[in-house]
């Protein structure tokens, strides 16, 4: 049986400027400037509890602690931690055992506020009370005892282990972790490094990647590492203002893949992950609207209806946040067209002056014009799916790239348009593929799917330069998806 050495845990090697998502930066200022006013909103506080109750669960299911199906899952996100929502058939333990290790996971995410309130600074004794919190209900886990056997033995809540803890991989080799008699001294260094970074101002999604990954590197606990990992790493971003760190089962192999990426000394796909979940979490409650005022019945809802429908939903925020956005977005639509032009004219010289029956074919609609507002139902199941209001009253745009065959049609388009119902600095853009068929003269479309499940945003407060750089890489991404999905299609059998 092969064993991977054991080593101290070390600081970050490199700048932690270079591990840090800069994209984050702006959203992160648009975020502080409009905080107060979003956090005294129903809409948030809900928002914010069905995301601990996520993060409750989760956390189990990717330990496989327990399995809960999807529909009970969403069940309990929706109406609450309570017993009577799960049914024997959907979990693989008693249902009560399970609702008491959810909701201890619950408690101590949810004291994490009041320890941010009071100040603490990060202790082993913290970390400590973290773990017999989580653990509250669970009872034994495994161990290898002297003869290098698998055993079962009681879990010390709170306790670092007393024996190693060195899980096999399916290939036989054995991962080993910090030696029980080592945890102590290896706890207070990777605490000090922390407050070390704490005083350097090292980004939050960059410093909860480094305390996790090296805490997970510790393994100080006998079962509950994972858990108690992403409890710390939510601490850091919830220092932040940002939201806890939520790793979902259908992202539990990405999720381990950047863990064993930093096992090899790189952290910067850990600090990514970490940066786009994050991302996701800050533009939804960033969309997330004031539904108290928009009730309000009386002459001040007319007089509202009536000047966004003249001036748009975005006259509610600031004109020259609107301004700022819309200028970027503008120079991206621009931008986006010269990229699809230039591709087709390489289709063109590569592919389609060999192959006549191929044609290829660009436009662009750029906000105000004729069409802007065009594929609004794609769009805004789109903008559902990933979980925020497409509002195409502040913006609306887009841009495509058209391969027909004969009697088919491939379209890759790139479609911008404002998030939430209330304007706070962000417009959203969003590719799809579609694919039609031609009958009796006119198109019919039979097929849509999105080209990227990550959002790409314009934000008011970032630099033209720096968006449209993320820009370029994003559209490259979605193009090279868009041409596979055709390049496949032309290539299966008829």
């Amino acid at each position: 049986m092969m064993m991977d050495g054991w080593h101290p845990i070390a600081d970050l090697e490199h700048p932690a400027e270079g591990l840090a998502v800069s994209e984050l930066r702006a959203l992160d200022t648009l975020w502080r400037e409009k905080r107060q006013e979003l956090e005294e909103l129903d809409a948030m506080r809900d928002f914010r509890k069905k995301l601990s109750r996520t993060w409750a669960i989760e956390t189990g299911v990717i330990e496989d602690v327990y399995d809960l199906d999807r529909g009970t899952t969403e069940l309990l996100i929706e109406r609450g931690l309570h017993e009577n929502l799960i049914d024997r058939s959907a979990t693989d333990q008693d249902p009560g055992l399970v609702i008491q290790i959810i909701r201890d996971q619950h408690d101590a995410i949810d004291g994490l506020f009041d320890f941010i309130k009071r100040e603490r600074a990060l202790s082993t004794s913290y970390v400590k009370e973290l773990h017999a919190a989580i653990t509250r209900h669970q009872t034994t886990s495994d161990a290898v005892d002297s003869l290098g056997r698998r055993v079962k033995v009681a879990l010390l809540h709170g306790e670092w282990k007393r024996l190693p803890n060195n899980p096999t991989r399916d290939d036989g080799t054995t991962h080993v972790y910090c030696p029980p008699e080592q945890v102590s001294s290896e706890m207070d260094r990777l605490l000090e490094l922390h407050a070390a970074h704490q005083l350097a101002d090292v980004p939050p999604e960059v410093e909860a990647a480094f305390l996790h990954h090296r805490f997970t590197q510790i393994h100080p606990f006998q079962d509950g590492n994972g858990r108690v990992a992403r409890v710390l790493a939510s601490l850091v971003l919830l220092r932040a203002g940002w939201f806890p760190l939520t790793i979902d089962r259908e992202r539990k192999g990405d999720y381990i893949e950047t863990l064993e990426a930093a096992d090899l000394g790189n952290l910067k796909y850990l600090s990514e992950m970490i940066a786009h979940l994050q991302r996701k979490e800050l533009v939804t409650a960033l969309s997330i609207g004031d539904q108290t005022k928009r009730e309000q019945e009386g002459v001040d809802q007319v007089i509202r209806a009536v000047r966004e429908k003249v001036l748009g939903t975005a006259a509610t925020g600031a004109p020259q946040e609107l301004a700022a956005a819309r200028a970027t977005a503008d120079r991206l639509v621009k931008r986006g067209h010269a990229r699809i032009e230039a591709l087709k004219q390489q289709l063109q010289r590569e592919v389609i002056d060999y192959a006549p029956s191929l044609k290829a074919y660009t436009d662009a609609w750029p906000a105000g014009s004729e069409r802007a507002r065009w594929h609004g139902r794609t769009v805004v199941g789109n903008a559902r799916r990933l979980g925020y209001f497409a509002n195409r009253d502040t913006y609306a745009a887009w841009f495509r790239l058209e391969l027909t065959a004969d009697d088919e049609q491939d379209e890759v388009i790139v479609a911008f348009h404002g998030i939430g119902t209330t304007f706070r600095g962000l417009i959203a853009v969003t590719a799809f593929w579609q694919y039609a068929t031609q009958e009796d003269g006119s198109w019919q479309r039979t097929e849509d799917r999105l080209l990227d499940e990550e959002l790409f945003q314009v934000n008011s407060r970032e630099d033209p330069a720096v968006a449209e750089e993320r820009f370029d890489a994003w559209l490259e991404h979605v193009l090279t998806a868009g041409l596979a999905i055709w390049q496949r299609r032309l290539s299966a059998p008829s």
